[in-house]
């Protein structure tokens, strides 16, 4: 697997998310796959261990989906904008695949400042029928603290 063809699949990940293609999104996701945010302080800890903000199996991840997507969602009432610049990605291990990439999400909603959150991912990626899928998907925020970027009521 090249660079190249990681940084395309982020890439395309990136716009999915961007454009609130969720169902789309959770294609690339294989059945077994995790999401997970850590708390800034331990960022390399255990979910079982560690409070994280957010810690989900497919099945939570489903769920969140679904929320995202009910228009009565009052948290993205109205949807959030969201534009992610990807960069620095690297293939840190062969096998299993292990990439890193940096990101920066503007947020825009409603009549609020825009948002930065600013962090470093850290996917496992697996090929399945010949196609990439999300085996594990980890959103690393540099931010000392959330207080000030709001809820996080998006995928970050």
């Amino acid at each position: 697997m090249s660079r190249a063809e990681v940084e395309d699949f982020l890439f395309h990940e990136a716009s999915l998310l961007d454009a609130w293609n969720l169902d789309e999104w959770l294609q690339l996701l294989s059945d077994d796959a995790t999401y997970r945010v850590p708390s800034n302080d331990q960022p390399q800890s255990d979910p079982k261990s560690a409070l994280f903000t957010i810690a989900d199996d497919i099945r939570r991840i489903r769920a969140r989906v679904t929320r995202l997507q009910d228009p009565h969602a009052h948290a993205e009432s109205p949807r959030s904008r969201t534009r992610r610049m990807i960069s620095n990605v690297r293939i840190v291990e062969e096998k299993p695949l292990v990439v890193e990439a940096n990101f920066v999400i503007y947020r825009f909603r409603g009549n609020e400042d825009v948002r930065q959150y600013v962090g470093r991912y850290r996917h496992t990626l697996e090929k399945r029928d010949g196609k990439l899928k999300i085996k594990s998907r980890e959103a690393i925020l540099d931010a000392m603290e959330l207080a000030s970027l709001g809820t996080v009521s998006f995928i970050l």
